[in-house]
């Protein structure tokens, strides 16, 4: 069961938005730009069919309060609801299906966290295991950026993401981590396992401690004058290697 938390914060953006109203009842109001008139319709229709306050505020209101791209579309929401690290652990035998799992050690930047998001949901995975401290958190930024695929991740909130890796292990859990440097890519290694990849922080990789707790770790050929990849671009890579490999032969 997802851990309730009646505090409130704020959305904004339209999918993040209309994805919210259209999972469930975490939605207290829906602020709409008395300018906006393209597109007005398909957040203010699904927010009245679930009795959602819709109000109209001036274009000042949403440039105070929101960076750009908040779109004149924004929402008070009770905030994120998070699954314990068992729950999470359950989640790939009541789909029938082996374990996905992605855990983030320290990742910062709000955007990449909400990129990450975005991809590896769309890829199957069936949650992420992110840290309580010296990690983005779950703020409306990283909302914007998930374009509504935070109302649908497993997310696990925990102390030390080393603690779930330990657990995964014993569950017998292959955990890769995705290294800079590795002589190893995704496509050596078989990933139809149960698996838990793990991403490092923006800049610094996995630390020390993590990337010894893994099993083995990959890392993508660069074949241009880059020497590395954005970590929600290598998370998506990765994630689509992963549901490539369990689609089974084309």
């Amino acid at each position: 069961m997802k851990k309730k938390d009646d505090s409130e914060t704020w959305i904004y953006g339209f999918n993040p938005v209309l994805e919210a109203i259209k999972s469930g009842n975490r939605v207290s109001a829906v602020y709409l730009s008395i300018q906006r008139d393209k597109g007005a319709s398909g957040i203010a229709q699904p927010a009245a069919e679930r009795n959602i306050p819709v109000r109209f505020e001036d274009r000042s209101f949403f440039d105070a309060r929101f960076p750009k791209g908040h779109q004149c579309v924004a929402a008070s929401v009770k905030r994120v609801c998070l699954v314990s690290l068992e729950e999470l652990m359950e989640a790939p035998g009541k789909a029938d299906e082996p374990a996905f799992f992605v855990i983030l050690d320290c990742i910062e930047d709000p955007r990449n966290f909400g990129a990450i998001i975005r991809c590896v949901d769309a890829a199957g995975a069936h949650g992420i295991v992110f840290q309580s401290h010296r990690s983005a958190g779950l703020t409306p930024l990283v909302a914007k950026a998930s374009a509504g695929a935070l109302e649908h991740a497993n997310l696990v909130e925990i102390v030390n993401v080393k603690h779930a890796i330990e657990k995964m292990k014993k569950n017998d859990i292959l955990i890769v981590g995705a290294e800079a440097g590795s002589k190893r890519t995704p496509w050596d290694v078989d990933l139809t396992v149960p698996i838990a990849i793990v991403l490092g922080s923006e800049g610094r990789g996995l630390r020390r401690t993590v990337g010894e707790m893994c099993d083995l770790t990959v890392s993508l050929p660069m074949k241009g004058g880059v020497n590395s990849l954005n970590v929600s671009v290598a998370a998506g890579i990765l994630s689509y290697e992963i549901a490539r490999q369990r689609s089974g032969p084309a």
